[in-house]
């Protein structure tokens, strides 16, 4: 039997407490609120801890999943891999390059799984956005841009709103069109002054194509608050939130639509099948399909648009 804990479960570990007692390989759950702790150990029927050596001591397990703050990630999944033991950090995968540098090298001398929740690639609307984009039927993409809303940036200042949440729209752009070569950035603390919240961001792939997005941290978060246009060949396709995909192919083509709404949250958040395929990596003893390169790159595209907006001009990548 596979056997998995997930560290952290306020916010976003949750969602991957349920999935992976679904999934029945769900062993512990680890949080720094016992209470916490205890109530999904009751819940489901494992072991609840509150301290990360304590349970690694404790448990034999295949792999974790953690979901703590962004910037625990590089401590907690430092000691995962050192005991041998499979990782799977939500995003941002750190929060810096040298970091990043840091636990690419544990990961490497531990011979384990490190791979990051870019959970967008496997959202039913941004999957279909690719199978239009990469087979053909957009033609060639001329534009591709990003709106991004988020209500509330001052309660990620840890890592900020992009590495929090536009961090999913770069590695999606990265995914579907390749390498970034340069990066342009613009930013302003708006609202909230104590932080960069605002941010005009323009990706440069290898291809030529540039790939716009804006993302604002003290929006009202109306509906559709993550919005993508990609306009190609006399064809244009548009998703709205993780539930709704629009597009057409041509002049003289329809509009055609496709709605996510009837599936279950975590399967239209992509939640469901990320954590599926870290199980079947663990099995097969195989590569996952987000690798650790996958997360470094897009935390570097990330500390270059940082430094982009301090200069005022574009900044090359690889740093």
């Amino acid at each position: 039997m596979t056997r998995i804990a997930v560290i952290g479960t306020g916010g976003w570990g949750k969602n991957h407490v349920r999935v992976l007692s679904e999934l029945g390989v769900l062993v512990a759950v680890c949080d720094l609120d016992r209470s916490r702790s205890e109530v999904y150990a009751k819940k489901f029927g494992i072991k609840g801890y509150s301290n990360v050596d304590e349970m690694i001591r404790s448990e034999a397990l295949d792999g974790v999943t953690i979901a703590t703050p962004a910037s625990t990630h590089v401590s907690v999944a430092s000691k995962t891999l050192r005991a041998g033991i499979n990782t799977f950090v939500e995003k941002p995968m750190t929060s810096s390059v040298q970091e990043g540098e840091e636990l690419i090298k544990i990961a490497e001398a531990s011979g384990k799984i490190l791979t990051v929740g870019f959970i967008e690639r496997f959202n039913p609307a941004i999957s279909e956005l690719k199978k239009l984009t990469k087979g053909g039927s957009l033609g060639r993409p001329i534009l591709f841009q990003y709106d991004r809303e988020n209500r509330r940036g001052d309660n990620i200042t840890d890592v900020g709103v992009v590495k929090d949440a536009s961090v999913h729209d770069i590695d999606t752009a990265r995914w579907l069109f390749g390498e970034v070569v340069e990066v342009n950035c613009r930013a302003e603390a708006n609202v909230y002054t104590n932080i960069l919240n605002d941010f005009w961001m323009t990706l440069k792939h290898q291809s030529g194509l540039e790939v716009s997005v804006f993302s604002s941290g003290h929006a009202s978060w109306i509906i559709p608050f993550e919005r993508v246009e990609v306009i190609g060949d006399h064809s244009c396709i548009i998703t709205e939130e993780l539930n709704r995909i629009s597009y057409t192919l041509g002049l003289d083509l329809p509009t055609q639509v496709q709605e996510f709404h009837y599936l279950p949250p975590t399967t239209s958040w992509g939640v469901e099948e990320e954590d599926r395929l870290f199980v079947d990596a663990l099995i097969a003893k195989k590569s996952p399909p987000v690798t650790v390169d996958d997360g470094y790159k897009t935390v570097e595209i990330i500390e270059a648009l940082y430094r982009s907006a301090k200069i005022g001009k574009p900044v090359q990548l690889p740093l």
